[in-house]
């Protein structure tokens, strides 16, 4: 008969098994608040309640715990997108409604905050700037170009430039996680799903052609017979 483990040893290893989502919770926080340049290890670990030797055995340096948190926290929602999308059979209207209130929600969330983060150091740390390029921009633009090809290809988008396009999709969408995590505190914050509901609205307006209404047909005139 199997002994059955005391129970501060089942604590323990359940503790040890949440450790790096408790890091990776933390680090989000601290970066969020602080910007990458400015947070240190050590405030990571004090805010996760472990050692900083604790973090290292999961961790080996603040760049690879920062690339940790942008896929824990954004990356695998674009994960989620691209498997919901796929093939999916959805008019092309409804599928980029899912992905802009999946935006939506993101900027609601501490991880909205890395897109303000990376704006204002990528200049410092270009090894992370061509990862979050490669890892967020490039598939998040990539996702929107997708939806936006399906529904000009099954006619339901009129036909347009879809690399401006897709800018066009976005830029509302970055405007909100920049304000939510910089002037909101100040100001008035923006309903955003408000916004993504009016941004909708308008892309639609703009994409899906509209059928034009037939040129009232011209009376015919009747042919006058030549004088005899």
């Amino acid at each position: 008969m199997t002994a059955t483990p005391p129970t501060s040893t089942c604590r323990w290893r359940r503790r040890k098994e949440a450790r790096p989502a408790e890091i990776l919770r933390a680090a989000l926080d601290c970066f969020a608040e602080r910007g990458f340049a400015a947070t240190r290890l050590d405030d990571v670990a004090q805010r996760a309640g472990v050692t900083k030797g604790t973090l290292y055995l999961y961790f080996a340096s603040k760049e690879e715990l920062f690339k940790a948190v942008v896929r824990e926290a954004i990356v695998a929602g674009i994960a989620r997108s691209e498997a919901r999308i796929g093939d999916a059979s959805e008019p092309a209207p409804q599928l980029l409604d899912y992905v802009l209130r999946g935006w939506a929600a993101l900027s609601e969330t501490p991880g909205g905050a890395i897109s303000k983060l990376m704006l204002a150091e990528a200049g410092n740390f270009p090894e992370l700037a061509r990862f979050y390029l490669d890892e967020v921009v490039y598939r998040g633009r990539s996702l929107v170009r997708r939806v936006l090809n399906a529904g000009i290809a099954r006619g339901e988008f009129r036909a347009v430039d879809v690399e401006s396009a897709v800018t066009c999709v976005i830029a509302p969408l970055i405007l909100a996680m920049l304000w939510r995590h910089s002037f909101a505190q100040h100001d008035v914050a923006l309903d955003v799903e408000a916004l993504c509901r009016v941004h909708l609205q308008l892309l639609c307006e703009g994409l899906v052609p509209r059928e034009r209404p037939r040129p009232a047909a011209r009376p015919r005139r009747r042919k006058q017979r030549a004088a005899r």
